[in-house]
């Protein structure tokens, strides 16, 4: 249900419906249970598709939370089996997914459990001595040969994941 309703907040679509006018505009409540979603994540992420990069944007704390997902997701013994997949935050469209072969593209950032881990320790190291207003890209440190780069846009710690989410800015003015 809450996935549903995700999603008819992300589409903003207007419909006729018996003679009246009803707007998907979701509702406050819904809006509500978004920004907390992202807040529990930590980082709020988008795809960009022209540029072909996943953007997480976070505080370094909040960055950090997608290496312990993706240390939570390795540790699962049933990660281990190709095509098990998780998928993150409000919208649901982040998935992390175990492959034979280490990659970031339009659908998933995948890998086996040992290019995971591998990942959760790039970004884990790319974090370590950064700042707010730093931005790293990590691509052929993690997967050769793909068109999608992972980008962490790190802000200030106080950042608030839910004031990216420009659905949720659309609907507060």
């Amino acid at each position: 249900m809450f996935r549903r309703l995700c999603l008819l907040h992300k589409r903003r679509s207007t419909q006729a419906l018996s003679g009246h006018l009803i707007t998907d505009m979701p509702s406050e409540a819904v809006n509500d249970a978004t920004r907390k979603a992202w807040r529990d994540l930590g980082f709020f992420y988008d795809r960009d598709d022209e540029t072909k990069e996943w953007k997480l944007v976070g505080s370094r704390s909040g960055l950090l939370r997608f290496r312990t997902l993706l240390l939570l997701y390795v540790t699962n013994p049933r990660s281990a089996e190709n095509s098990e997949h998780d998928h993150y935050g409000p919208y649901m469209y982040l998935k992390v997914m175990t492959a034979s072969q280490p990659g970031i593209d339009r659908g998933a950032i995948h890998g086996s459990v040992q290019d995971l881990r591998r990942l959760a320790d790039l970004i884990e190291t790319k974090l370590k001595n950064t700042g707010a207003g730093s931005v790293l890209r990590i691509q052929e440190e993690f997967a050769v040969n793909y068109e999608y780069s992972l980008l962490l846009d790190v802000r200030d710690e106080d950042f608030d994941p839910a004031s990216a989410d420009p659905e949720l800015s659309k609907s507060a003015g």
